[in-house]
């Protein structure tokens, strides 16, 4: 009897070994702000990056006050969000501007050059606040031996993504970037997790993300039926109800978390 349970056992082994190996992960998603890239003096970028977009106003024609151009901006983009709230969308920038200067009497449509003008200029300053973790560019380059690398991101401009992925030499790591501004959904919606999971061709059983944000990053993805790292830059009294799968303090811990999971 003691053999035979000993077969047993050893089949099952060797059954559980073959399902884990069939579903090994394959491909390892990350956010961008705040996980990869940091946003530095606490997200102090809005008033210079505003006044760098008010400054291509005026340059091109706009003449508006800037304290004007803010206060109208801020009521856009705040009645922006009370329409896409509900629905987990994210209307790309330039819908932003060509509404505040709506409000201020100029009717320029969001395709416009000056609005795409302005959107750039807003960037440009928001990309001074923004540096990479010290340990990316070392653990990309580790993980892109062994995994699909991709990145998921809310934010409103993709194209500043891009360029900061450009600028500081990240792009060619990663095989998909997926931002909300492009597609106008966001994490938590698990569309564009989805689109990021089809662009890789793998389920999301075989896929670990890595975010800072648990009711965005780590709520999604676990919704999704991903496993999730979160990584804690700051304290998140929502990360004792949605429970990682693990916790890291630091970049430099996520190749030794992800051979856990």
């Amino acid at each position: 009897m003691a053999r035979e349970l000993g077969i047993s056992v050893l089949r099952f082994s060797r059954f559980y070994a073959v399902g884990n190996k069939l579903m090994q992960i394959k491909a390892v998603l990350f956010d961008m702000f705040d996980t990869l890239m940091l946003i530095e003096k606490n997200h102090a970028f809005y008033n210079p990056s505003l006044k760098r977009a008010h400054k291509f106003l005026v340059k091109n024609g706009i003449k508006v006050r800037f304290t004007d151009f803010r206060n109208a901006y801020i009521k856009a983009r705040d009645a922006l969000y009370v329409e896409a709230d509900a629905n987990l969308e994210e209307p790309h920038f330039n819908a932003r501007i060509s509404n505040a200067l709506g409000l201020l009497g100029f009717s320029v449509d969001a395709r416009s050059g000056i609005v795409t003008g302005t959107t750039n200029a807003f960037c440009e300053g928001f990309m001074e606040y923004v540096r990479i973790d010290e340990h990316t560019v070392e653990v990309l380059r580790k993980l892109q031996r062994k995994y699909k690398l991709g990145i998921v991101s809310n934010f409103a401009i993709p194209e500043c993504v891009v360029k900061l992925l450009e600028t500081h030499g990240l792009d060619k790591f990663f095989d998909v970037v997926v931002v909300s501004g492009a597609v106008n959904k966001r994490k938590p919606s698990p569309e564009i997790f989805q689109q990021a999971l089809e662009k890789l061709s793998v389920d999301t059983a075989e896929t670990v993300f890595v975010g800072d944000t648990v009711d965005a990053d780590i709520k999604g993805a676990k919704d999704m039926g991903m496993k999730t790292i979160f990584i804690e830059r700051r304290a998140q009294k929502e990360a004792e109800q949605i429970c990682p799968d693990q916790t890291i303090t630091s970049l430099s811990e996520l190749a030794a978390a992800l051979e856990r999971c």
